[in-house]
């Protein structure tokens, strides 16, 4: 069958359409996005804006008409921590339901932990043992660990990328000049201030394999010399807290408009990336982790193999 995932997130509306079935491996048949900073549209009263609501009308009828046209079976549309944490989520979700006939499910943290984790799971198989997974978003970081398809604990954190950005470093994509030293730091006692109440209860539940998924970090670790995108999502990257430290120790020098220019950095995430960067060296620190291994799958994926495990064989 072909299925449809619709991610709304902080940062992009995603579409991915897959051809699989119950048992398979999912294989990606089209994948566009569209970079629309939802995130950036919440109004001081923690309201999205008529003008984030209207881009997200329009930006998933489109994704609706692209998944139409590539003969989708079903279409599975899901908000994360943008939508989440709006004050006004449910006249934004019935706008959505009411103009475009999509149903979009905004998924709790703890849940966006749980998914992530699923397909990191069947990634590596059972044979990973006991695992750790990263993940740091645009509005939250989500951890999660355990031994089966399900983990022991997890748990999302206020401490995304973008929301960091915006809220503790206030740099934007056009600044020409780098955050103050002071003001780093006062970002990594925040993010380590946020840490404190979850990694003992992380700890307790242990693990064999430590793993990052999605854009931070794969960014961080093409920077610190993993394997371009194009080497195919079958190459082996990982990330070295000794190399988070000496990208970290370049990157905050340079202004955010300059970031664009080094290799694996996105456009419309550059101004975002230190503060992910200090997010993933927190954490890693405070879990004595040496080493990352990064998975290709993550939030998307576990979807739709949560999905699939719903139809069962057939």
């Amino acid at each position: 069958m072909r299925l449809g995932v619709l991610d709304v997130g902080s940062n992009t509306v995603h579409l991915l359409v897959v051809d699989a079935h119950h048992g398979a491996h999912p294989w990606p048949a089209h994948s566009e996005k569209v970079v629309l900073r939802l995130a950036e549209q919440i109004g001081p009263d923690g309201a999205l804006t008529e003008v984030g609501a209207d881009m997200l009308v329009k930006a998933v009828s489109m994704a609706k008409a692209a998944a139409a046209g590539l003969n989708t079976d079903d279409l599975i549309a899901f908000a994360t921590s943008a939508v989440r944490d709006a004050t006004n989520a449910a006249e934004v979700l019935a706008r959505v339901r009411d103009e475009t006939g999509v149903r979009l499910e905004v998924l709790p943290g703890a849940d966006e932990a749980r998914m992530t984790f699923l397909a990191v799971r069947r990634w590596f198989g059972w044979s990973a043992g006991r695992l750790l997974l990263l993940d740091i978003g645009g509005g939250s970081l989500e951890i999660a660990a355990g031994i089966d398809e399900d983990p022991v604990s997890a748990v999302s954190l206020p401490l995304g990328a973008g929301r960091l950005t915006r809220e503790r470093l206030r740099l934007s994509p056009e600044d020409d000049t780098p955050p103050s030293a002071r003001a780093v730091e006062e970002l990594r006692e925040y993010v380590d201030a946020q840490l404190d109440p979850v990694v003992e209860e992380i700890v307790e539940v242990g693990w064999e394999r430590p793993v990052g998924t999605s854009k931070t970090f794969r960014t961080l670790a093409r920077l610190a010399g993993a394997a371009p995108s194009g080497a195919g999502v079958w190459a082996k990257r990982s990330l070295t807290r000794t190399g988070l430290r000496q990208v970290i120790g370049f990157i905050r020098l340079i202004p955010p408009r300059q970031l664009t220019e080094l290799e694996g950095v996105s456009m419309g995430r550059a101004h975002q990336l230190l503060a992910g960067a200090v997010v993933a060296e927190a954490v890693m620190r405070r879990l004595d982790l040496e080493k990352l291994t990064i998975c290709p799958w993550a939030l998307r994926e576990g979807v739709i193999l949560r999905r699939l495990d719903q139809f069962g064989p057939r």
